[in-house]
Order: structure tokens, then C-alpha cells, then sequence
């Protein structure tokens, strides 16, 4: 590899430029310094002319140095030109030399406080907009349903059956671990803290009122929207950018009916059950840790457990499990219908459908616990 160099000589109030060597990426620490000694002079130019003629080779980084030299003197009002180029680099040159290479402009810094107006306007814009779907989802959902009820035949039976076992049957087992790990967890954290006071009978009714009316339902739900939203989401992205659902709707069938109603309902129907297997490992744990960890017989769990709960604690659990089914399927829905064509796409709108139905749940839930007061259960 040849050094490269650049040679000056002054003539007046001009100055000639005698380059040679490679003028390569590989010489970059060399040419930097040449080329920003010549563009910064100690008197005025008029004219500057660089000659190439001794130049061995030349790549793109060497003709962009000398290109953007020719712009600095051009903006000083200096005349500069090129000779002595070969012809096998003259294509480079005009090639580099048509295009813009202009720095984008920073652009100016925005005021904070209407930056944070901004965002907080393009938030509740957004929350509009997401709330506008959802019931726009609710009632189609509900014309589909119209539409079955009155022509039973056109329900898609076996597909319900279908998401049934996957969002009912496979999920047993990891929702009733589950469950029965936060049943443990909280009678042994109760009882920890009540036998400061000699009251370690009393972590019963906490297990059984908790586990009954909030954790129970709320720890299922969630799980749910992790394990059953998520795929819905995907399923319908999936089918989305394959251009499925279009193709469902040129072939005279809505997609609504075909692929959300039973996808929903399978939910609405597996969730309170899931929601009763999951109470019910719950509290067979805090009995396990009670009897095992804080000395409780059975006997005495399961007769204070009577005690301290009613049918009504069972069924404001029981009711909420439906409810919360329908929200987890309308958000899954509109996320995965709303799915562009990339996978960048769909992972964010999977994410999405999980926080959204969380979100939505735990709200629920506080409405849900609002109402039931208002009324005495």
C-alpha cells in the first residue's frame, strides 16, 4: 500500500495541490489531517486546483474527502477544480459528486412542557382509540352471536371444541400448580405473622376469603391472558399477514363469526372452570402448609373454612371468571386484527394483547370489588 500524500504550493492568492500515493479507506488517519491543513488556510483564496495525476489508486472515502474539500472552498467563494484525473475514476467522482451528502439539520429541542403535554395528548388519543375498537369488537361479537342463535347451523361446534381443549384441558395442570403454590404461600405467610399473636387459626379465613373472592379468579385470569391471549393474538396476526381472513372474506364468510365467536366462548365457558380447579388447589395448599408448617389439623381447617366462608364468597369469584373470559378474548382479538404485515408487527402487538388484558383484569376486578360492596356481598 502506498503513503499518501498531498503536496502544496502557493501561487498568488491561489494554491496548487500535487496529490499521490492510494487515497483509500486504509489511509485515513493520514488524509484527515491533509485534507482539514488545506481547507483551513492562514490567508484568502481565490482559486485552488488539485492535481491527481500521480494518485495510484482511489476508493470511494478518498474521492469523498476530496469532494467534500471542493464544497468547503466552494462556500468560501474560492474556485477549485480537479485535474490530471484518471478516466477509469471519473465515474466515481461524478457519482459521488451527485449526490447530497448534507447533514440532516438537528432539529430544534422541544420545549419540555409541551413535550409532555404532547405525549399525554397522543396517550389519551391512543386509549381512545383502543377503547373505540373494543366496542366496535363488542358489537360485532354480538351480531354474530345474534346471527347463530338464530341459524344454530352456521356455529362453527368443532372449532369451539377444539380451543376448548387448548385453553381448557392443556391448561389444568400449570393453572392448578400454580394456584396451589400461591395457596401455600399465603397461609404460610399468614401464619408467620399471626402466631406473633397466638392467632394462627385465623389464617383459614384469610386463605379462604382471599382465595375465593380475588386471588383465586385474579391469578387464572392472568395466567390465561399470558398463556391463551397471547396465542390468539398470534393465530389471528398470523392469518392476518397471510392475507387468510381477506381471503375468508372474499369467499363470503365473516371473520368474525368463523374465527372470534368461538375462540370467546371457548373462553367463556373454560375460565370459570379453570377458575374453580384453581380455588380449589389453592386451598388443598394452604390446608398442606397449615397442617404441615403451622400445625392445623384438616379437620379443624376444613370445619373453620366453613365458617368463615359462604356460598356468596364462592360466587363472587365465580361470577367475575366470565366477565373477565370475555375481556381476555376482545383484546386478544383486536390485537391480532390489528397486525401489519411484519413480525416486528406482531410481536408488539402480542405484547400488547398480554398487557392490555392484565391491565384490564386487575381493573375489573377493583370495579367487580366496588359493586360487590355497594351491595353487601
Amino acid at each position: 500500500m502506498t503513503v499518501a500524500t498531498l503536496l502544496t504550493k502557493q501561487r498568488g492568492d491561489g494554491l496548487d495541490l500535487f496529490a499521490s500515493g492510494s487515497w483509500t479507506a486504509e489511509n485515513a488517519r493520514a488524509l484527515e489531517p491533509l485534507i482539514d491543513a488545506v481547507t483551513r488556510p492562514n490567508f484568502p483564496l481565490r482559486s485552488v486546483a488539485i492535481d491527481l495525476a500521480q494518485v495510484d489508486h482511489i476508493d470511494t472515502y478518498g474521492a469523498w474527502l476530496l469532494e467534500r474539500a471542493l464544497r468547503i472552498w466552494s462556500k468560501q467563494g474560492c474556485g477549485a477544480k480537479i485535474t490530471g484525473l484518471s478516466e477509469d475514476y471519473r465515474s466515481l467522482f461524478e457519482k459521488i459528486r451527485s449526490g447530497t451528502h448534507e447533514l440532516t439539520a438537528k432539529p430544534p429541542r422541544p420545549n419540555p412542557i409541551f413535550a409532555t403535554l404532547e405525549s399525554v395528548g397522543r396517550t389519551m388519543a391512543a386509549v381512545g382509540s383502543d377503547i373505540q375498537l373494543l366496542a366496535q369488537m363488542a358489537g360485532a361479537l354480538v351480531l354474530a352471536l345474534a346471527r347463530v342463535s338464530v341459524r344454530p347451523t352456521r356455529f362453527r361446534f368443532t372449532s369451539m371444541v377444539n380451543h376448548l381443549e387448548r385453553v381448557g384441558w392443556l391448561a389444568v395442570p400449570i393453572i392448578v400448580l400454580i394456584t396451589f403454590l400461591i395457596g401455600s404461600i399465603l397461609a404460610q405467610q399468614g401464619i408467620f405473622h399471626f402466631r406473633k399473636f397466638g392467632a394462627e387459626v385465623y389464617v383459614v379465613d384469610m386463605v379462604g376469603v382471599l382465595v375465593l373472592r380475588e386471588v383465586g379468579v385474579l391469578i387464572v385470569c392472568i395466567m390465561v391472558a399470558g398463556r391463551s391471549g397471547s396465542a390468539y393474538t398470534a393465530e389471528l396476526g398470523s392469518m392476518k399477514m397471510r392475507e387468510e381472513i381477506d381471503a375468508l372474506r372474499t369467499m363470503g364468510f365473516d371473520p368474525i363469526e368463523v374465527l372470534i365467536l368461538p375462540r370467546i366462548l371457548a373462553l367463556v365457558i373454560a375460565v370459570p372452570i379453570l377458575t374453580f380447579l384453581g380455588s380449589m388447589a389453592a386451598l388443598y395448599g394452604g390446608g398442606l402448609v397449615a397442617w404441615l408448617y403451622g400445625g392445623i389439623d384438616p379437620v379443624v381447617f376444613i370445619s373453620r373454612l366453613r365458617e368463615a366462608i359462604s356460598v356468596e364468597t364462592f360466587e363472587v369469584g365465580m361470577i367475575k371468571a366470565p366477565f373477565m373470559a370475555v375481556i381476555i378474548g376482545l383484546v386478544a382479538c383486536v390485537e391480532g386484527l390489528q397486525v401489519r404485515g411484519s413480525a416486528e408487527s406482531l410481536g408488539a402487538k402480542t405484547t400488547s394483547s398480554v398487557v392490555k388484558s392484565i391491565f384490564l383484569v386487575i381493573v375489573l376486578d377493583g370495579a367487580f370489588a366496588i359493586f360487590f360492596a355497594s351491595i353487601g356481598m
